[in-house]
Protein backbone atom coordinates (compact mmCIF):
# COMPACT_ATOMS: atom_id res chain seq x y z
CA UNK A 1 0.00 0.00 0.00
CA UNK A 2 0.88 3.55 -0.92
CA UNK A 3 0.38 6.68 -0.19
CA UNK A 4 -0.48 8.64 -3.83
CA UNK A 5 0.27 12.39 -3.97
CA UNK A 6 -1.17 13.86 -7.28
CA UNK A 7 0.36 17.33 -8.36
CA UNK A 8 -2.19 19.48 -9.71
CA UNK A 9 -0.93 20.44 -13.12
CA UNK A 10 -1.04 24.06 -12.66
CA UNK A 11 1.23 23.75 -10.29
CA UNK A 12 3.54 21.69 -12.42
CA UNK A 13 2.51 22.52 -16.12
CA UNK A 14 5.67 23.25 -18.26
CA UNK A 15 8.78 21.32 -18.81
CA UNK A 16 11.21 23.16 -16.16
CA UNK A 17 8.76 22.82 -13.41
CA UNK A 18 8.49 19.20 -14.19
CA UNK A 19 12.46 19.19 -14.26
CA UNK A 20 12.46 20.62 -10.98
CA UNK A 21 10.14 18.17 -9.80
CA UNK A 22 12.12 15.16 -11.21
CA UNK A 23 15.25 16.71 -9.37
CA UNK A 24 13.92 16.92 -6.14
CA UNK A 25 12.12 13.30 -6.58
CA UNK A 26 15.90 12.02 -7.54
CA UNK A 27 17.49 13.86 -4.24
CA UNK A 28 14.75 12.52 -2.12
CA UNK A 29 14.61 8.86 -3.06
CA UNK A 30 17.87 8.56 -1.26
CA UNK A 31 15.79 9.12 1.99
CA UNK A 32 15.52 5.72 3.42
CA UNK A 33 14.12 5.91 7.42
CA UNK A 34 11.74 3.93 9.71
CA UNK A 35 10.52 7.80 10.70
CA UNK A 36 10.09 9.04 7.10
CA UNK A 37 7.30 8.38 4.73
CA UNK A 38 9.84 7.87 2.00
CA UNK A 39 9.07 7.76 -1.70
CA UNK A 40 8.78 4.34 -3.31
CA UNK A 41 7.74 5.79 -7.10
CA UNK A 42 6.88 8.52 -9.13
CA UNK A 43 6.28 10.18 -12.40
CA UNK A 44 6.90 13.85 -13.20
CA UNK A 45 6.65 13.72 -16.20
CA UNK A 46 3.22 11.87 -16.81
CA UNK A 47 0.11 13.42 -18.31
CA UNK A 48 -0.72 13.73 -14.31
CA UNK A 49 2.43 13.72 -12.22
CA UNK A 50 2.64 11.94 -9.40
CA UNK A 51 4.27 11.15 -6.40
CA UNK A 52 4.36 7.47 -4.17
CA UNK A 53 5.36 7.12 -0.83
CA UNK A 54 5.22 4.40 1.81
CA UNK A 55 1.79 3.99 3.86
CA UNK A 56 1.66 4.90 7.33
CA UNK A 57 -1.13 3.00 8.78
CA UNK A 58 -1.92 5.94 11.21
CA UNK A 59 -3.96 9.18 12.14
CA UNK A 60 -2.45 12.62 11.50
CA UNK A 61 -1.21 14.53 14.50
CA UNK A 62 -4.06 16.74 14.23
CA UNK A 63 -6.66 14.29 14.50
CA UNK A 64 -4.39 11.84 17.31
CA UNK A 65 -4.57 15.45 19.87
CA UNK A 66 -8.53 16.17 18.85
CA UNK A 67 -9.26 12.41 19.57
CA UNK A 68 -6.61 11.61 22.28
CA UNK A 69 -6.19 14.51 24.19
CA UNK A 70 -2.30 16.57 23.95
CA UNK A 71 0.84 14.09 24.52
CA UNK A 72 2.12 14.39 27.89
CA UNK A 73 5.30 13.68 30.32
CA UNK A 74 7.59 11.08 28.66
CA UNK A 75 5.75 10.53 25.85
CA UNK A 76 6.55 14.04 24.65
CA UNK A 77 9.74 13.81 25.03
CA UNK A 78 9.67 10.40 23.44
CA UNK A 79 7.39 12.65 20.36
CA UNK A 80 10.13 15.25 20.18
CA UNK A 81 13.05 13.05 20.11
CA UNK A 82 11.30 10.95 16.92
CA UNK A 83 10.44 13.57 15.27
CA UNK A 84 13.79 15.57 15.72
CA UNK A 85 15.62 12.36 14.14
CA UNK A 86 13.23 12.24 11.71
CA UNK A 87 14.55 15.49 10.20
CA UNK A 88 17.60 14.48 10.80
CA UNK A 89 17.28 11.95 8.14
CA UNK A 90 16.00 13.75 5.66
CA UNK A 91 18.80 16.85 6.44
CA UNK A 92 21.27 13.77 5.96
CA UNK A 93 20.20 13.28 2.12
CA UNK A 94 20.94 17.15 2.01
CA UNK A 95 17.22 17.86 1.63
CA UNK A 96 15.05 20.66 3.70
CA UNK A 97 11.53 19.32 4.78
CA UNK A 98 10.04 22.91 4.45
CA UNK A 99 6.56 21.84 5.74
CA UNK A 100 6.42 20.33 9.08
CA UNK A 101 3.26 20.87 10.76
CA UNK A 102 0.94 18.71 12.53
CA UNK A 103 -1.18 17.85 9.69
CA UNK A 104 2.48 16.54 7.78
CA UNK A 105 3.09 14.19 11.48
CA UNK A 106 1.44 10.53 11.29
CA UNK A 107 1.50 8.66 14.79
CA UNK A 108 2.98 5.36 13.98
CA UNK A 109 1.86 4.19 17.87
CA UNK A 110 3.57 6.48 20.26
CA UNK A 111 6.23 7.41 17.38
CA UNK A 112 5.62 9.93 14.72
CA UNK A 113 6.73 9.82 11.13
CA UNK A 114 7.38 12.68 8.70
CA UNK A 115 5.20 12.39 5.69
CA UNK A 116 4.62 14.69 2.67
CA UNK A 117 8.43 16.06 2.87
CA UNK A 118 10.61 17.94 0.54
CA UNK A 119 7.81 18.77 -2.35
CA UNK A 120 7.67 22.63 -1.16
CA UNK A 121 10.79 22.34 -2.99
CA UNK A 122 9.06 22.08 -6.62
CA UNK A 123 7.92 26.13 -5.94
CA UNK A 124 11.17 27.99 -6.88
CA UNK A 125 9.52 30.70 -8.81
CA UNK A 126 7.70 33.15 -7.15
CA UNK A 127 4.36 32.14 -8.12
CA UNK A 128 4.31 28.70 -6.48
CA UNK A 129 6.06 29.76 -3.71
CA UNK A 130 3.83 32.38 -2.84
CA UNK A 131 0.72 30.23 -3.49
CA UNK A 132 2.50 27.50 -1.49
CA UNK A 133 2.54 29.25 1.58
CA UNK A 134 -0.55 30.93 1.37
CA UNK A 135 -2.45 27.80 1.44
CA UNK A 136 -0.19 26.40 3.63
CA UNK A 137 -0.37 26.79 7.78
CA UNK A 138 1.34 30.28 8.41
CA UNK A 139 2.05 29.68 12.05
CA UNK A 140 4.17 26.73 11.21
CA UNK A 141 6.59 28.74 8.55
CA UNK A 142 9.77 30.06 10.01
CA UNK A 143 9.58 34.18 10.20
CA UNK A 144 12.43 34.41 7.58
CA UNK A 145 10.46 32.68 5.14
CA UNK A 146 8.14 34.77 5.66
CA UNK A 147 10.19 37.42 4.78
CA UNK A 148 10.91 35.95 1.25
CA UNK A 149 14.51 34.52 2.71
CA UNK A 150 15.40 30.81 1.53
CA UNK A 151 14.86 28.19 3.82
CA UNK A 152 17.69 26.54 6.01
CA UNK A 153 18.14 23.86 8.53
CA UNK A 154 17.23 26.49 11.30
CA UNK A 155 13.98 26.94 9.28
CA UNK A 156 13.11 23.29 9.80
CA UNK A 157 14.08 23.47 13.63
CA UNK A 158 11.75 26.52 13.99
CA UNK A 159 8.94 24.29 12.46
CA UNK A 160 9.97 21.12 14.38
CA UNK A 161 9.24 23.30 18.07
CA UNK A 162 6.30 24.64 16.35
CA UNK A 163 4.83 20.77 15.82
CA UNK A 164 6.19 19.69 19.14
CA UNK A 165 4.27 22.46 21.18
CA UNK A 166 0.98 21.87 19.41
CA UNK A 167 1.39 18.27 20.35
CA UNK A 168 1.99 19.03 23.60
CA UNK A 169 -0.58 21.83 24.47
CA UNK A 170 -2.97 20.56 21.53
CA UNK A 171 -3.44 24.60 20.31
CA UNK A 172 -0.61 26.77 17.64
CA UNK A 173 1.80 28.39 19.22
CA UNK A 174 1.20 31.16 17.27
CA UNK A 175 -2.73 31.02 18.10
CA UNK A 176 -5.33 31.50 16.08
CA UNK A 177 -7.04 33.91 13.57
CA UNK A 178 -6.62 35.84 10.63
CA UNK A 179 -3.44 34.78 8.44
CA UNK A 180 -2.02 38.32 8.21
CA UNK A 181 -2.32 38.42 12.18
CA UNK A 182 -0.58 35.02 12.41
CA UNK A 183 2.09 35.79 10.30
CA UNK A 184 2.78 38.90 12.35
CA UNK A 185 3.29 36.98 15.61
CA UNK A 186 5.46 34.58 14.07
CA UNK A 187 7.71 37.59 12.66
CA UNK A 188 7.94 39.14 16.08
CA UNK A 189 8.29 35.86 18.31
CA UNK A 190 5.34 36.03 20.14
CA UNK A 191 4.09 32.59 20.91
CA UNK A 192 2.36 30.55 23.12
CA UNK A 193 3.61 27.60 25.41
CA UNK A 194 2.15 27.55 28.91
CA UNK A 195 1.15 23.91 30.00
CA UNK A 196 4.30 22.75 28.37
CA UNK A 197 7.04 21.12 30.61
CA UNK A 198 9.53 23.81 31.97
CA UNK A 199 12.67 22.35 30.93
CA UNK A 200 10.99 21.52 27.17
CA UNK A 201 9.34 24.58 27.10
CA UNK A 202 13.03 26.30 27.67
CA UNK A 203 14.52 24.39 24.49
CA UNK A 204 11.44 25.20 22.57
CA UNK A 205 11.61 29.08 22.97
CA UNK A 206 14.96 29.17 21.89
CA UNK A 207 13.84 27.13 18.80
CA UNK A 208 11.24 29.42 17.98
CA UNK A 209 13.79 32.36 18.34
CA UNK A 210 12.66 34.88 15.51
CA UNK A 211 16.93 34.89 14.38
CA UNK A 212 17.47 32.03 12.91
CA UNK A 213 21.42 32.18 13.94
CA UNK A 214 20.38 31.85 17.68
CA UNK A 215 18.04 28.83 17.68
CA UNK A 216 19.95 25.71 18.85
CA UNK A 217 21.27 22.97 16.18
CA UNK A 218 19.46 19.57 15.71
CA UNK A 219 22.39 17.71 17.21
CA UNK A 220 21.95 20.14 20.22
CA UNK A 221 18.43 19.37 20.33
CA UNK A 222 18.72 15.55 19.99
CA UNK A 223 21.41 15.40 22.58
CA UNK A 224 19.59 17.65 24.79
CA UNK A 225 16.76 15.28 24.27
CA UNK A 226 18.54 11.80 24.80
CA UNK A 227 19.97 13.35 28.27
CA UNK A 228 16.26 14.21 29.27
CA UNK A 229 14.69 10.66 28.36
CA UNK A 230 17.65 9.07 30.26
CA UNK A 231 17.43 11.39 33.26
CA UNK A 232 13.59 11.54 33.58
CA UNK A 233 12.55 7.72 32.55
CA UNK A 234 10.27 6.41 34.92
CA UNK A 235 8.70 2.96 34.72
CA UNK A 236 7.06 3.45 31.96
CA UNK A 237 9.28 5.28 30.17
CA UNK A 238 12.30 2.95 30.38
CA UNK A 239 11.86 0.88 27.83
CA UNK A 240 12.34 4.68 25.37
CA UNK A 241 15.15 5.87 27.30
CA UNK A 242 16.65 2.19 25.89
CA UNK A 243 15.64 2.86 22.79
CA UNK A 244 17.06 6.53 22.82
CA UNK A 245 20.53 5.74 24.15
CA UNK A 246 20.90 2.67 21.57
CA UNK A 247 20.09 5.05 19.07
CA UNK A 248 22.97 7.76 19.64
CA UNK A 249 25.89 6.88 18.39
CA UNK A 250 23.82 6.54 14.99
CA UNK A 251 21.92 9.58 15.40
CA UNK A 252 25.82 11.23 16.04
CA UNK A 253 26.51 10.49 12.75
CA UNK A 254 23.49 10.88 10.78
CA UNK A 255 24.04 14.53 12.40
CA UNK A 256 27.23 14.55 11.96
CA UNK A 257 26.38 14.29 8.23
CA UNK A 258 23.72 16.07 7.85
CA UNK A 259 25.53 19.55 9.48
CA UNK A 260 28.12 19.26 6.52
CA UNK A 261 25.71 18.54 3.52
CA UNK A 262 23.90 21.59 4.85
CA UNK A 263 26.32 23.64 5.33
CA UNK A 264 27.88 23.12 2.00
CA UNK A 265 27.53 24.72 -1.34
CA UNK A 266 24.37 22.83 -2.55
CA UNK A 267 25.06 20.27 -5.59
CA UNK A 268 24.01 21.50 -9.10
CA UNK A 269 21.97 18.66 -10.25
CA UNK A 270 21.98 17.95 -14.21
CA UNK A 271 18.72 18.70 -15.68
CA UNK A 272 16.28 16.33 -15.61
CA UNK A 273 14.57 15.64 -19.36
CA UNK A 274 11.26 13.74 -20.57
CA UNK A 275 11.82 10.15 -20.84
CA UNK A 276 12.49 9.52 -25.06
CA UNK A 277 10.63 6.25 -26.41
CA UNK A 278 13.18 3.92 -27.38
CA UNK A 279 13.80 2.96 -31.05
CA UNK A 280 11.66 0.27 -30.88
CA UNK A 281 8.99 2.00 -29.39
CA UNK A 282 9.18 4.57 -32.36
CA UNK A 283 9.19 2.03 -34.83
CA UNK A 284 6.02 0.33 -33.57
CA UNK A 285 4.22 3.58 -33.40
CA UNK A 286 5.25 3.90 -37.46
CA UNK A 287 4.40 0.63 -37.91
CA UNK A 288 1.07 1.32 -35.81
CA UNK A 289 -0.03 4.62 -38.07
CA UNK A 290 1.20 3.03 -41.15
CA UNK A 291 -1.01 -0.66 -41.01
CA UNK A 292 -4.09 2.17 -39.98
CA UNK A 293 -3.79 4.53 -43.10
CA UNK A 294 -3.26 1.71 -45.14
CA UNK A 295 -6.71 -0.14 -44.04
CA UNK A 296 -8.41 3.35 -43.92
CA UNK A 297 -6.86 3.66 -47.74
CA UNK A 298 -8.33 0.30 -48.68
CA UNK A 299 -11.58 1.01 -47.34
CA UNK A 300 -12.13 4.30 -49.10
CA UNK A 301 -11.87 1.65 -52.91
CA UNK A 302 -14.09 -0.63 -51.03
CA UNK A 303 -16.75 2.11 -49.76
CA UNK A 304 -15.74 4.87 -50.88
CA UNK A 305 -18.77 6.96 -50.01
CA UNK A 306 -19.26 5.75 -46.36
CA UNK A 307 -15.37 5.88 -45.61
CA UNK A 308 -15.16 9.28 -46.76
CA UNK A 309 -18.45 10.15 -44.84
CA UNK A 310 -16.95 8.95 -41.83
CA UNK A 311 -13.91 10.24 -42.16
CA UNK A 312 -15.69 13.52 -42.16
CA UNK A 313 -17.39 12.96 -38.94
CA UNK A 314 -14.31 11.40 -37.07
CA UNK A 315 -12.61 14.46 -37.56
CA UNK A 316 -15.26 16.23 -36.04
CA UNK A 317 -15.69 14.34 -33.22
CA UNK A 318 -11.81 14.16 -32.44
CA UNK A 319 -11.48 18.09 -33.42
CA UNK A 320 -14.97 18.95 -30.57
CA UNK A 321 -13.56 16.32 -28.08
CA UNK A 322 -9.66 17.73 -28.70
CA UNK A 323 -11.44 21.68 -28.10
CA UNK A 324 -13.35 20.38 -25.17
CA UNK A 325 -9.98 18.66 -23.57
CA UNK A 326 -7.93 22.15 -24.47
CA UNK A 327 -10.67 24.21 -22.61
CA UNK A 328 -11.12 21.69 -19.56
CA UNK A 329 -7.46 22.02 -19.14
CA UNK A 330 -7.22 25.93 -19.52
CA UNK A 331 -9.28 26.16 -16.68
CA UNK A 332 -7.80 23.85 -14.11
CA UNK A 333 -4.38 25.69 -14.90
CA UNK A 334 -6.16 29.01 -14.09
CA UNK A 335 -7.63 27.86 -10.63
CA UNK A 336 -7.16 24.57 -10.26
CA UNK A 337 -9.20 21.44 -9.72
CA UNK A 338 -12.58 21.67 -9.09
CA UNK A 339 -15.69 19.57 -7.80
CA UNK A 340 -17.39 20.68 -10.71
CA UNK A 341 -14.77 20.31 -13.90
CA UNK A 342 -16.38 16.59 -14.92
CA UNK A 343 -20.13 18.03 -15.02
CA UNK A 344 -18.61 21.22 -16.18
CA UNK A 345 -16.80 19.44 -19.33
CA UNK A 346 -19.44 17.91 -20.39
CA UNK A 347 -21.93 20.72 -20.53
CA UNK A 348 -19.14 22.77 -22.54
CA UNK A 349 -19.08 19.78 -25.23
CA UNK A 350 -21.87 21.30 -27.51
CA UNK A 351 -20.61 24.63 -27.58
CA UNK A 352 -16.95 22.95 -28.54
CA UNK A 353 -19.01 20.64 -31.04
CA UNK A 354 -20.14 23.92 -32.50
CA UNK A 355 -16.82 25.12 -32.74
CA UNK A 356 -15.01 22.71 -34.17
CA UNK A 357 -17.49 23.07 -37.24
CA UNK A 358 -15.68 25.84 -39.20
CA UNK A 359 -11.92 24.47 -38.44
CA UNK A 360 -13.59 20.80 -39.94
CA UNK A 361 -14.90 22.26 -42.67
CA UNK A 362 -11.47 23.92 -43.72
CA UNK A 363 -9.33 20.75 -43.08
CA UNK A 364 -11.90 18.71 -44.77
CA UNK A 365 -12.03 20.85 -48.24
CA UNK A 366 -8.28 20.69 -48.26
CA UNK A 367 -8.04 16.89 -47.61
CA UNK A 368 -10.54 16.55 -50.58
CA UNK A 369 -9.25 18.85 -52.74
CA UNK A 370 -5.38 17.09 -52.29
CA UNK A 371 -7.46 13.69 -52.46
CA UNK A 372 -9.10 14.10 -56.03
CA UNK A 373 -6.14 15.95 -57.51
CA UNK A 374 -4.48 12.34 -56.55
CA UNK A 375 -7.20 10.26 -58.10
CA UNK A 376 -7.42 12.61 -61.21
CA UNK A 377 -3.34 11.59 -61.30
CA UNK A 378 -4.35 8.22 -61.27
CA UNK A 379 -6.78 8.58 -64.42
CA UNK A 380 -4.38 10.56 -66.32
CA UNK A 381 -1.54 7.35 -65.45
CA UNK A 382 -4.14 4.73 -66.66
CA UNK A 383 -4.35 3.14 -63.42
CA UNK A 384 -7.32 0.88 -62.88
CA UNK A 385 -10.30 2.37 -60.37
CA UNK A 386 -9.24 0.47 -57.59
CA UNK A 387 -5.72 1.85 -57.49
CA UNK A 388 -7.21 5.21 -58.27
CA UNK A 389 -9.31 5.04 -55.69
CA UNK A 390 -6.67 3.61 -52.75
CA UNK A 391 -4.24 6.33 -54.10
CA UNK A 392 -6.92 9.30 -53.49
CA UNK A 393 -7.94 8.02 -50.17
CA UNK A 394 -4.04 7.51 -49.38
CA UNK A 395 -3.91 11.19 -49.70
CA UNK A 396 -6.97 12.14 -48.16
CA UNK A 397 -6.37 10.47 -44.90
CA UNK A 398 -3.00 11.93 -44.94
CA UNK A 399 -4.01 15.07 -45.29
CA UNK A 400 -6.25 14.83 -42.97
CA UNK A 401 -3.75 14.18 -40.72
CA UNK A 402 -1.29 16.71 -41.67
CA UNK A 403 -3.67 19.54 -43.21
CA UNK A 404 -4.27 22.92 -41.49
CA UNK A 405 -5.59 21.91 -37.93
CA UNK A 406 -4.99 18.60 -38.41
CA UNK A 407 -2.89 18.79 -34.76
CA UNK A 408 -6.30 18.27 -33.39
CA UNK A 409 -6.78 15.37 -34.98
CA UNK A 410 -3.23 14.18 -34.04
CA UNK A 411 -3.24 14.55 -30.29
CA UNK A 412 -5.93 12.28 -29.76
CA UNK A 413 -5.80 9.69 -31.83
CA UNK A 414 -1.79 9.23 -30.61
CA UNK A 415 -3.44 9.08 -27.21
CA UNK A 416 -5.76 6.03 -28.24
CA UNK A 417 -2.73 4.21 -30.28
CA UNK A 418 0.59 5.09 -28.89
CA UNK A 419 0.08 3.37 -25.17
CA UNK A 420 -0.22 0.19 -27.55
CA UNK A 421 3.38 0.80 -28.66
CA UNK A 422 4.88 1.27 -25.45
CA UNK A 423 4.81 -2.66 -24.70
CA UNK A 424 5.62 -5.68 -27.35
CA UNK A 425 2.21 -7.35 -26.33
CA UNK A 426 0.18 -4.68 -27.23
CA UNK A 427 1.33 -3.78 -30.55
CA UNK A 428 0.96 -7.21 -31.97
CA UNK A 429 -1.98 -6.99 -30.16
CA UNK A 430 -3.35 -3.67 -31.67
CA UNK A 431 -1.12 -4.62 -34.67
CA UNK A 432 -3.41 -8.05 -35.00
CA UNK A 433 -7.17 -6.27 -34.95
CA UNK A 434 -5.62 -3.51 -37.87
CA UNK A 435 -4.71 -6.06 -39.95
CA UNK A 436 -7.70 -8.76 -39.58
CA UNK A 437 -9.43 -4.87 -40.40
CA UNK A 438 -7.51 -4.58 -43.61
CA UNK A 439 -7.80 -8.45 -44.79
CA UNK A 440 -11.54 -8.06 -44.12
CA UNK A 441 -11.97 -4.68 -46.56
CA UNK A 442 -9.51 -6.56 -49.08
CA UNK A 443 -11.82 -9.79 -49.16
CA UNK A 444 -15.03 -7.38 -49.08
CA UNK A 445 -13.30 -5.74 -52.11
CA UNK A 446 -12.33 -8.99 -53.72
CA UNK A 447 -15.67 -10.35 -53.72
CA UNK A 448 -18.34 -7.73 -53.72
CA UNK A 449 -16.54 -4.75 -55.40
CA UNK A 450 -16.43 -0.99 -55.45
CA UNK A 451 -19.80 -0.53 -53.28
CA UNK A 452 -21.11 2.73 -53.81
CA UNK A 453 -23.42 2.88 -51.25
CA UNK A 454 -25.65 5.37 -50.52
CA UNK A 455 -25.39 6.45 -54.21
CA UNK A 456 -25.73 2.79 -55.68
CA UNK A 457 -23.73 3.39 -58.22
CA UNK A 458 -20.28 5.14 -59.52
CA UNK A 459 -20.47 8.85 -59.96
CA UNK A 460 -19.86 8.74 -63.40
CA UNK A 461 -22.23 6.01 -64.90
CA UNK A 462 -20.18 2.69 -65.06
CA UNK A 463 -16.73 2.35 -64.38
CA UNK A 464 -15.02 2.84 -67.42
CA UNK A 465 -11.56 1.15 -65.95
CA UNK A 466 -11.41 -2.01 -64.26
CA UNK A 467 -8.54 -4.26 -62.81
CA UNK A 468 -9.02 -7.73 -64.39
CA UNK A 469 -8.75 -9.39 -61.39
CA UNK A 470 -11.97 -7.68 -59.67
CA UNK A 471 -15.23 -8.79 -60.52
CA UNK A 472 -17.60 -6.30 -61.93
Amino acid sequence: RVALKVIRPHFVGDDESRQRLAREVKSLSRIQSDRVSEIVDADPWGDIPYVATRYVDGAALTRHVTTSGPIAGHDLTWFAWCLAAALADVHACGVLHRDIKPSNVVMDGRSPVLIDFGLARVADDPKLTHTGWLLGTPGYLAPEILHGHDATAASDVHSWAATVAYAGTGRSPFGTGPSMAIMDRVRRGEHDLSGLPQRLRAQLTAALDPDPTRRPSLPELLDWLSAEAAGGAEADGARREASLNGHADAATETLATATALLSAEPAVAEPASPPEPSRAERLRRVLLLAVGFATLALASAAWPYLTTLALIVAVWILRSLSLTASGAGERRRARGPKWYDAPATVLSLPWHILGALAGTIMLVLWALGIGLATGLLGFALSLDLVSTLVLGGAAFVVSLWLGPGGSRVRRPVRRIIYPFARTTGGWVAMTLILLVAFGVTAYSLWISGIDWAPAGEAPFGSPQIWPEWLPR
